[in-house]
């Protein structure tokens, strides 16, 4: 890894830290939505690459400083401390993952590979979680979070899509809470199932991530409608309704509408004349 640069790929991850890959595709996306890394997707013909990571080295070295300070005060002055010689190999022993500084897709070291240990009491009934979540992925090579059980995966652009979502959710609850200090933020999505009805909407409805992203627009901008639709799944329920009634051709058509058979009073019909169609 070269100033927070690396590439290993989603196997070699799993390997390293002894997780299944939809854990670590999860925990990535986690980590990219919170701000600590950052990630480009590399491709190699129709198949995706190892993606390259770019950590948040400067909030990295904050977390650690700061962790160092509530553990022991009198080694907490931040300022006698050279960010250049900062060891994230010693700060962070609880992270687990240290990636290869070679080039290319760094390989696993370790002496004890995770995927090598066998349990002493194996659960027969348990399913191969590796091999579920690689016949996964062959069916599905474009998913980028998964879960094998629940048959739920989105691609990088419908994660993209779910993740815009959320920051406007945020940006209500947040406007909110300026009137209201009882309002609180609401937990983090599950974003395989976020991605998942993203995906669906597109695969079965017919939508576009643009379209999706369209509708929400309006959808937070309504005074009723933005505290009903706050997921992906209650934006695909709701879809024919809120086309309906956010449209603004047919919120321009309802206010000029003049029909002189459709009245709120009719005290002022002339009833004398026959309509056309009509025989006297």
């Amino acid at each position: 890894m070269t100033k927070g640069v690396c590439w290993p790929s989603i196997e070699t991850i799993a390997r390293q830290i002894g997780a299944g890959m939809s854990t670590v595709r999860t925990a990535i996306a986690r980590l990219e939505a919170e701000g600590w890394l950052t990630r480009k997707a590399r491709r190699q013909g129709n198949r995706n690459a190892s993606n390259v990571y770019q950590l948040n080295v400067a909030k990295l070295q904050a977390a650690a400083f700061s962790q160092l300070s509530d553990s022991d005060p009198s080694k907490s002055d931040a300022s006698k401390s050279d960010p250049s010689k900062f060891d994230a190999s010693k700060s962070g022993k609880k992270a687990g993952f240290h990636p290869s500084e070679s080039g290319g897709d760094p390989s696993v070291k370790s002496k004890h590979d995770p995927s090598d240990k066998k349990p002493s009491r194996p659960d027969a009934s348990q399913p191969d979680t590796q091999t579920a979540e690689q016949d996964f992925l062959t069916r599905h090579p474009d998913a980028v979070v998964f879960s094998p059980k629940k048959r739920q995966w989105g691609t990088q652009d419908d994660l993209t899509c779910a993740q815009w979502l959320w920051k406007k959710i945020i940006a209500l609850y947040e406007q909110a809470a300026e009137c209201d200090g009882e309002v609180v933020r609401p937990k983090e999505p599950n974003w395989t199932a976020w991605a998942n009805e993203i995906r669906l909407m597109c695969v079965q409805d017919g939508r576009t991530h643009k379209q999706i992203c369209e509708m929400y627009s309006r959808v937070s901008r309504d005074p009723f409608w933005c505290r009903n639709v706050l997921s992906p799944s209650k934006l695909r329920e709701k879809w024919d309704e809120l086309s309906l009634r956010l449209s603004p051709s047919v919120s321009t058509y309802t206010e000029k509408r003049e029909d002189a058979y459709f009245k709120a009073s009719y005290d002022n019909v002339d009833y004398s004349q026959i309509p056309a169609g009509f025989r006297g």
